[in-house]
This record gives C-alpha cells, sequence and structure tokens, in this order.
C-alpha cells in the first residue's frame, strides 16, 4: 500500500495526535481502494462476516484500527500491505516504486 499522501502532511505535533493522522492515512487508503475496485462497504462486511454497521464503524476513522482488523480488512479487500519506516528527513527512496506511483497519481489530480 502506497499511501495516495504523504504521512508527513498534516502531520500534528503530538504523537496522540500523530497515531491518529496514520490512522486517519490508512482509513483513506482503505476507501480509496475500494472505490477504485468498486466495492462497497456492504460488500466488505459481507467478505469480512461482521455486520455494515461495524463496517462503517470501522472506516468513520474514529476508531482506533487494530493490526487484527486491518489484517481482515485487506483480506476482505483481496489486496496487500507494504510499508516502510524512515526517519522523516530522509527522502523516499528513488528506487521505490511506490514513491513514483503516488507522484503519477498527484499528477493525475492536478
Amino acid at each position: 500500500m502506497a499511501f495516495r499522501r504523504s504521512a508527513g502532511e498534516g502531520v500534528r505535533n503530538t504523537d496522540h495526535e500523530r497515531s491518529g493522522e496514520l490512522g486517519r492515512l490508512v482509513v483513506d487508503e482503505i476507501t480509496w481502494y475500494m472505490r477504485e475496485h468498486k466495492m462497497s462497504r456492504a460488500e466488505l462486511a459481507q467478505a469480512m462476516n461482521v455486520s455494515p454497521g461495524r463496517v462503517s464503524q470501522v472506516l468513520s476513522g474514529d476508531e482506533n484500527l487494530t493490526l487484527k482488523t486491518l489484517s481482515g480488512i485487506i483480506a476482505a479487500l483481496g489486496a496487500e500491505v507494504e510499508f516502510s519506516l524512515r526517519p522523516p528527513e530522509e527522502p523516499p527512496d528513488p528506487f521505490d516504486s511506490s514513491a513514483y506511483d503516488d507522484e503519477i497519481d498527484g499528477a493525475r489530480t492536478s
């Protein structure tokens, strides 16, 4: 999963707010993927064997998204996740295709 926007964009000062921003980025990525693959929340709920209300609760962005829940969503979407950690001041790896994908996506929205 290459985030459609940088994790540093809009990040606030406190650790608590940063963790919330990461959760929001993950939810944004999931909803983007669902739109791209024309999957509704009801279809995701059925694939996860949970209620549509539960999916709405998770995708509201207000809930602490656990790795277990995230794994269930990823499996239900038939998707894969990848991410990397780097110091904030270090530029992204120029050979990382996800960085290229983000540039292309940015050009499409401009």
